[in-house]
């Protein structure tokens, strides 16, 4: 049984928890394979909210075995915080399994964050400062320590005082920071977090193997979304990993032709945290009743989320770069109010009109979106249940997008419930 993969296909904040929560009903493990807990992932069941940051969203379900990948970046301290509060409200984590070698995220990666951001000043990428990127870069520097470390505490207190050495000097010399201690970061790592989280560290590319072979459903969690990637993103302002659903192989384990449907998610408008270019970006009033109807800050950090039109142009990279097979539509229902909706069709800049991003970024910094106004629907969707029950001019707006991106839409979300959708026909 092939592999399913659910990718964002915008800047990430689409709904993936709420849409892996609801196809996990009909799976057997799921499994996350990239990105660290700068990812919040918020579903609600029965009114109750769950911020997943780690821990894949199928955990809310007995059946489900959740899997961080070797793709992940794990911070111990978040990983069991995450799953003492998920405990705390009946969720039973016990089949947690976590990829021996994830990379783990140190106090040293965190610290650098932070500063690093702070010293670039008005040039600062807009990261959550919780050490993803750093994390990524000793493990493409062959200096990380892994999840598999913490099993071996000889072994992880020498390749931390290997890692300190250069950490240190760059922390004091660079930023005039104090030098963090090997023996503290020990015994926080080795003696408080080692003892839990030993018996969940597994072989996880074996675990999955033997899952699809044995012919269960299994589920490829992305975070953060396709226009985040580091190598097809809106580089510099990415994240450290790859979003897009060819992460999903190097992440697990998994190779390409064991991967059958791909399922990308998008919001019905677009959002984006931090800096970058938005060729949609709604500054005005419009801007602000999507940023209050969404209520678009981030799960994580809080961030005011940017808002702007959906963008057809970003949607149909997303369906090349993924290789999507469909697209879930979220959010429906945050563009009840609106008398009209815009949807960019194209963008131009220099006299020349694209339907695809431009490759240059000087280019995509220029272009102006190029729109067309459809009709609003001015109901409340969050009611609705069967496609019928959606107006007619919120039809033509989910038929216009799929059109518009060349691949069908069929699933449409109208309210933050587990329950809150809407099938729409192959």
């Amino acid at each position: 049984m092939p592999a399913t993969v659910v990718v964002g296909t915008q800047w990430g904040d689409e709904g993936k928890g709420k849409l892996t929560d609801l196809l996990a009903r009909d799976m057997d493990m799921v499994v996350r394979y990239q990105g660290g807990h700068n990812a919040g992932h918020t579903v609600v069941v029965d009114g109750v909210s769950f911020a997943l940051q780690l821990v894949p969203s199928g955990v809310l379900y007995p059946h489900i075995t959740p899997v961080i990948g070797n793709g992940v970046v794990v911070d111990p301290g978040v990983l069991l915080s995450e799953l003492d509060t998920l405990e705390s409200k009946g969720i039973d984590t016990s089949r947690m399994v976590v990829s021996g070698n994830a990379h783990l995220i140190m106090p040293y990666h965190t610290e650098l964050d932070r500063v690093a951001e702070r010293f670039l000043g008005k040039n600062a990428l807009g990261t959550t400062r919780r050490g993803i990127g750093p994390a990524y870069a000793d493990k493409a520097a062959r200096v990380g320590l892994r999840v598999q470390d913490l099993l071996d505490g000889k072994i992880f207190r020498q390749k931390l005082e290997v890692a300190l050495k250069e950490k240190n000097a760059v922390l004091a010399k660079v930023y005039n920071r104090l030098p963090l201690d090997a023996s503290a970061i020990c015994e926080e790592y080795l003696d408080q977090y080692a003892p839990r989280i030993g018996p969940m560290v597994g072989d996880t590319v074996g675990l999955v193997h033997d899952a699809l072979d044995a012919g269960s459903n299994v589920l490829l969690e992305g975070a953060q979304a396709t226009f985040l990637d580091l190598d097809h993103g809106t580089y510099p302002f990415v994240t450290s990993s790859n979003p897009v659903a060819g992460g999903a192989c190097t992440g697990t384990g998994v190779g390409p032709r064991m991967i059958g449907e791909v399922i990308g998610i998008a919001k019905a408008y677009v959002t984006r945290v931090g800096a970058g270019p938005f060729p949609t970006e709604c500054l005005d009033e419009v801007g602000e009743v999507l940023v209050e109807r969404g209520h678009e800050f981030g799960t994580n950090t809080g961030r005011r989320r940017r808002c702007g039109w959906f963008d057809t142009v970003m949607a149909r990279q997303a369906v090349r770069l993924n290789s999507l097979s469909e697209v879930a539509l979220t959010k429906m229902d945050v563009l009840d109010t609106f008398d009209t909706v815009k949807v960019c069709v194209a963008y131009e800049a220099g006299g020349e009109r694209f339907a695809y991003p431009p490759y240059h970024q000087s280019v995509l910094h220029q272009v102006v979106p190029v729109y067309e106004e459809l009709p609003g629907w001015r109901a409340d969707l969050s009611g609705a249940t069967e496609l019928d029950d959606l107006p007619p001019a919120a039809r033509h707006y989910v038929a216009f997008l799929a059109q518009q991106i060349g691949v069908p839409i069929k699933l449409v979300g109208v309210g933050p419930g587990r329950e809150q959708f809407v099938r729409f026909a192959a």
